[in-house]
């Protein structure tokens, strides 16, 4: 929300100081801030995620955990399936009892303990971190992405800029996080790794809270806070609701019902029945207009879209880790380099390219692209970077050749542009359909969108050993560039119903 939108919050606190609104690049200072912590938390989460895999599927004698390749990329599959799920309930929460500035404030405190309890190098405490990492990434994301939305008014042309610029910082994160953590993975061991990244959200808390002046939005309530007998209630039933859940957890697994497999099924079933139900309860929900019901119909399309690129772009940390360290060099003009530093390079390419693509926005102003063909196009160039990869991956006798760097390096940049194109459209245009009573949670429909893609990757990569890999990246990367081409197709209809977005 721009300046002259901003009104004095209840409670004694003040809008942001009236320089903010240009002061960060021509845009809010309070970007600045939720841009810093989010650099902080992607270098915590992807820092941790570029290893984990590895982790995983690295022998007990080295210190991990010992699955197979399949099995430890369906796991870290799953992992980022129960992250995004927690996002609904993060945006409830923000929106009915904590407001959003104290669920992104106790959603980092979560994701700090969760990399403090990994570590600690027993399997044990790796759960638990990943369950508090889980849960306090399901109360920021949605959130902190809300925030950044409420510094602009609809109609604001820097919105999408600004969006873009949140994503570099991002994406700087995603640069920094694996350079560390990798290093330390493999020169001192995985636990040193997730320390480094339990650090680095500590730093993240530091700069929010001493940001916190310059975000527009934030309130000591809620913004449709319940009414307190139903605060009471809720907050009963949450807490009778987490034990019942986890003395039930328990039992299952000491009978050896809930195994492994069987848990990552579960969460991929969530994954596709949450956003079936949610969009559901959205569209029936008597606090929408008829106008804002018109504008979910065309972000069904978007959220799918969303799901098949994020199905690609996921695997950057599972099979494509898992392809890099076995089948790639790890060599790059005479230097040696940790496998889990090309995931490095995704990061990398989206920071070279953010600003790139927010300058050109800014510049084409109302004659840039609809929100809806940026999206297609960030699918479409999603699916060939997986298309990239059956080049170098075909025409083996066996499975112990060695392929370029380059090649993953190639399919990293496609894979980043088409990362920055959809993701800042996405959230940008979801900020702007969403209704106005479920704003974060509209947010949270949006990572559903990331659970889904996740859920259905569970089930995927069991393949990755055992069918050729030509066959596996080509058939994901082909399905992905026609759904971006069918999204092409539905352009007319999807400009006319998101009207007056653009």
């Amino acid at each position: 929300m721009s300046r002259s939108t901003v009104e004095t919050e209840p409670g004694g606190e003040s809008p942001p100081p009236p320089g903010d609104d240009h002061a960060f690049f021509g845009q809010p200072r309070g970007l600045l801030t939720l841009s810093g912590l989010e650099v902080w938390e992607r270098f915590s989460f992807l820092g941790m995620q570029a290893i984990l895999v590895l982790y995983f599927a690295d022998t007990v004698a080295h210190g991990g955990l010992g699955m197979s390749s399949g099995t430890a990329a369906s796991v870290s599959a799953a992992y980022g399936t129960l992250v995004y799920l927690v996002s609904v309930a993060g945006g409830w929460l923000a929106d009915r009892m904590l407001g959003s500035y104290r669920a992104v404030l106790w959603g980092g405190i979560l994701i700090a303990c969760g990399h403090y309890s990994m570590a600690v190098p027993t399997a044990t405490m790796t759960w638990v971190g990943l369950g508090l990492i889980s849960a306090g990434t399901g109360l920021l994301k949605p959130n902190v992405a809300t925030m950044v939305g409420k510094l602009y008014r609809t109609d604001d042309d820097r919105r999408d800029a600004g969006f873009a610029l949140y994503y570099m910082a991002i994406n700087i994160g995603a640069f920094a996080g694996p350079l560390i953590t990798g290093w330390l993975g493999d020169h001192r061991g995985w636990h040193w790794g997730f320390s480094a990244a339990a650090v680095g959200m500590t730093f993240g808390l530091i700069q929010y809270v001493m940001g916190r002046r310059h975000l527009a939005g934030r309130k000591r309530a809620a913004e449709f806070a319940l009414a307190p007998d139903a605060m009471r209630r809720a907050v009963l039933v949450i807490v009778l609701g987490i034990l019942a859940a986890a003395v039930l957890a328990t039992l299952l697994a000491l009978v050896g019902y809930l195994t492994m497999d069987r848990f990552v099924d579960l969460l991929t079933l969530i994954s596709v029945i949450a956003p079936v139900v949610y969009f559901v309860v959205m569209f029936r929900s008597p606090r929408v207009t008829d106008a804002e019901r018109g504008r979910l119909r065309p972000y069904i399309v978007l959220f799918l879209a969303s799901t098949v690129f994020n199905f690609i772009l996921f695997q950057a940390y599972s099979t494509m880790m898992l392809l890099a360290a076995s089948n790639a060099e790890t060599t790059i003009l005479g230097y040696d380099f940790p496998a889990s530093w090309y995931a490095s390079a995704l990061g990398a390419f989206e920071v070279a390219l953010a600003p790139v693509v927010a300058a050109l926005w800014v510049r084409m102003g109302h004659r840039q692209p609809h929100a809806s063909n940026k999206i297609a196009i960030g699918v479409v160039l999603g699916g060939l970077s997986f298309l990239l990869m059956v080049l170098p991956t075909s025409g083996h006798s066996s499975d112990d050749y060695l392929m370029s760097a380059w090649w993953i390096v190639g399919s990293y940049f496609l894979l980043g542009l088409g990362d920055i194109l959809l993701e800042t459209s996405g959230m940008s245009a979801t900020t702007k359909l969403a209704p106005a009573a479920f704003t974060s949670q509209t947010m949270s429909l949006w990572f559903l969108s990331l659970a889904l893609a996740n859920g259905i990757q569970a089930q995927t990569v069991k393949l990755y050993d055992d069918v050729s890999k030509p066959a596996y990246f080509g058939v994901n990367g082909a399905i992905a560039v026609a759904a971006g081409l069918a999204v092409m197709a539905l352009a007319p209809w999807l400009r006319r119903t998101m009207h007056p977005v653009h």
